[in-house]
């Protein structure tokens, strides 16, 4: 038995994984994981297991604005800046 959820379930949650934000967006996980280590992608922690928990909605938005941002050619500095990191 699998333990994904069906996209359904995600698409109803309030919070998902890095896992479940790859499938959202088709965006690597590799990438998604540089965007959460450079502090672009905020999340929630659990504490039971530690698992990273990401606002669905509001990162989805996020991922979509930073892949707009690559796509015209901003550096990592740029977008941090655009999202007001800086």
């Amino acid at each position: 038995m699998s333990r994904q959820r069906t996209m359904e379930n995600i698409l109803a949650s309030e919070y998902v994984s890095i896992g479940e934000l790859v499938r959202i967006t088709n965006a690597r996980y590799s990438t998604l994981k540089h965007y959460t280590e450079e502090g672009m992608l905020p999340f929630e922690q659990a504490e039971e297991n530690l698992t990273r928990r990401y606002k669905r909605e509001e990162t989805v938005a996020r991922i979509l604005w930073i892949k707009e941002m690559k796509a015209n050619g901003l550096s990592i500095p740029q977008m941090k800046e655009a999202l007001g990191m800086k």
